[in-house]
């Protein structure tokens, strides 16, 4: 009751303060007009229609819900919604004006009158309301700082594009966040001494050291959404220089919705350091997701980090119905979970727990649910844990590849996309080897069947589940030792969203086997991506010690993106490239492949060892 009572008596309070508005707007527009007061027939029409204005505009404002807007909040879409609701009595006017019969002369209102009353009426509401929000902002900001004892955070916004503009805008509106920004950089030389939002561009991004000090600033936000690795490391220097602390927005593959705001805003992570790449994402984002607009998906190792950020990526682009296979039930839930939160727009999701091992279930699967694009992610990757499961590595990932493959071909499935890895090239791995054969498997299906078959290869991603980002921090955490098996240990990484945008990408692209190479950037030295993470942890690199404990087996120092044989071709995307398939691989490794298995199943390790090096993939052991 007391709720209603508070409502009724605001609504009141708003059509009398817009009744004063309108009759001033009315009277003002006479004055203006004549100069002054008119005199005779004027002034009985000024008097006499005042009412009937006033009325018809307050009745136009509830019509149009203009009453539920609250005043406090008022923005720029509300604003061309109240001018909407003023216009529609300018017409009836002017139609009197033009059309009445002499008897009706006082309705005939002069036609500067007509104009200047909407601009003044226009003038007027949106300035009441505009004085409204200022006023419950600056009492808003006076109650925050006296809970505060007077203390506001400074804090200057590094990026002065759309996101800076989204940010700023944001922080002005959250009195609530004892936050004062101080003013933006950009290294853009014509930003520079603009105003964005009342905020002033102070200069370039080498000056932050010295504005911090100039201004006294607390916190630094990058409000560059499509901020590179190698920017961010550069921004992050130059504050921590100036003792400021450091947040971030996230970039574009985190915001599918291109939707910035402040608590988005987070801390610098070790992705935003080493696997942040810029590229025309949006550029292409149309021609791609129409591919899969309307599409039956199918994803096997959907609760894997890549299988799971495939199924999220591609649930923005419009497909028909995803399915979501996994031999693993727990991240099954999690994903499925996951996606109905986000809100799939009538995409259908179907969690399906299958191994693919199984070649039966994936057939009775496959004719239920008619899949035409089929991303097939689901793979043994731990290259020691599979030095030591070798049977284990090949049933999986060369007899599970198989069946899918098989499986995909013979439902007539359109597009299937095959995820690979650096691993596979020049193998020393048994799990790099059984992709390599993956490959193979994949390249001889392209050759027979009208379904369109791509390899898609790239290094490591940050943050994936068992990766040694994960491992680190927890070491980290623990005050140490981090162990690190070769002081010279170098890999290439990448994001998990960005690696799987590249990939969602190379799959439109496939026709007949086709390797798809990801641009990784540069290989990063483990040991470094360790100092790197101790120092985001808020310790000096001196403080955790760093162990090397000797590389595994099966590892490289480094890894390769391409063999020798393999040139590579740029493609229409600007981060993939295609390495033609080596057709003399083809023959030896299939006709070894069904050995292999059967070897498998007894449990023959040294025969699969044996079989991997006879095959001519290039299996070979790491020797450090």
């Amino acid at each position: 009751m007391i709720d209603f009572e508070r409502t009724f008596f605001r609504k009141v309070n708003q059509v009398l303060v817009d009744a004063v508005v309108f009759t001033t707007a009315w009277i003002a527009a006479y004055v203006i007009r004549f100069e002054g007061l008119p005199t005779g027939g004027f002034m009985a029409q000024m008097i006499t229609l005042a009412p009937f204005v006033v009325l018809a505009r307050i009745a136009l404002f509830q019509v149009f819900s203009i009453y539920s807007i609250v005043w406090r909040y008022v923005s720029i879409r509300d604003s061309l919604a109240i001018f909407g609701a003023l216009v529609p009595l300018t017409p009836v006017l002017l139609g009197s004006r033009f059309f009445a019969p002499a008897r009706l002369g006082l309705l005939r209102v002069p036609l500067s009158v007509i104009i200047i009353e909407l601009l003044l009426a226009t003038l007027g509401t949106l300035g009441v309301r505009m004085v409204r929000r200022l006023t419950a902002e600056g009492r808003a900001r006076s109650d925050l700082k006296e809970k505060n004892g007077g203390l506001r955070k400074n804090v200057l916004l590094i990026g002065a594009g759309d996101a800076g503009n989204m940010v700023v805008k944001e922080l002005q509106q959250r009195a609530d966040l004892g936050v004062t920004v101080v003013g933006l950089v950009d290294d853009d030389p014509e930003k520079r001494g603009r105003n964005i939002q009342g905020v002033r561009v102070l200069g370039e991004t080498a000056d932050i050291p010295k504005i911090a000090a100039k201004h006294r600033i607390d916190e630094a936000l990058i409000t560059i959404a499509n901020a590179s690795s190698k920017d961010v490391r550069r921004i992050v220097g130059l504050c921590e220089s100036a003792g400021l602390k450091v947040r971030i927005v996230p970039g574009l593959f985190e915001m599918l919705d291109d939707k910035v705001k402040i608590t988005k805003v987070r801390e610098i992570d070790i992705e935003d350091l080493l696997g942040r790449s810029v590229f025309q994402l949006k550029k292409h984002l149309p021609e791609v997701a129409k591919a899969y607009r309307g599409k039956r998906i199918l994803v096997t190792g959907a609760g894997g980090s890549i299988g799971s950020e495939l199924c999220r990526q591609l649930a923005t682009m419009g497909p028909s119905e995803i399915v979501l296979l996994d031999k693993d039930e727990n991240s099954i839930f999690e994903i499925d979970n996951d996606l109905q939160a986000r809100g799939v727009g009538g995409v259908v999701i179907d969690p399906v727990i299958a191994n693919i091992k199984n070649g039966d279930r994936l057939n009775v699967l496959f004719e239920r649910y008619r899949p035409e694009v089929v991303f097939h992610a689901a793979a043994h990757k731990h290259v020691p844990l599979m030095e030591i499961n070798v049977a284990e590595a090949i049933l999986n990932n060369v007899l599970g590849t198989i069946n899918i493959v098989e499986t995909a071909a013979a439902a007539g499935v359109e597009r299937f996309i095959f995820i690979s890895t650096d691993k596979a090239v020049n193998p020393s791995s048994v799990m790099g080897a059984t992709k390599k054969i993956g490959e193979v498997v994949v390249q001889n299906a392209a050759k027979s069947n009208g379904t369109k078959f791509a390899c898609v290869r790239f290094g490591n991603v940050l943050g994936s589940r068992g990766s040694v980002v994960p491992l680190f921090r927890k070491q980290i955490a623990r005050g140490g030792p981090v162990t690190v098996t070769h002081p010279e240990m170098r890999r290439y990484f990448m994001s998990i969203p960005e690696a799987v945008h590249l990939i969602i990408q190379a799959g439109t692209l496939g026709e007949k086997g086709e390797i798809f190479v990801l641009d990784m950037g540069q290989p990063i030295k483990i040991v470094d991506l360790v100092k790197t993470l101790i120092r985001l942890s808020g310790h000096r690199e001196d403080d955790i010690e760093i162990e090397f404990t000797g590389a595994r087996p099966g590892e490289k120092l480094y890894e390769e993106i391409l063999i020798d044989e393999e040139r590579t071709k740029s493609t229409k995307f600007e981060r993939i490239f295609i390495a033609p398939p080596v057709e003399t691989l083809n023959g030896n490794a299939l006709k070894s492949a069904g050995a292999l298995i059967d070897a498998a199943t007894r449990g023959d390790v040294d025969g699969i060892l044996r079989g991997l090096a006879e095959m001519g993939i290039g299996y070979r052991r790491a020797a450090l």
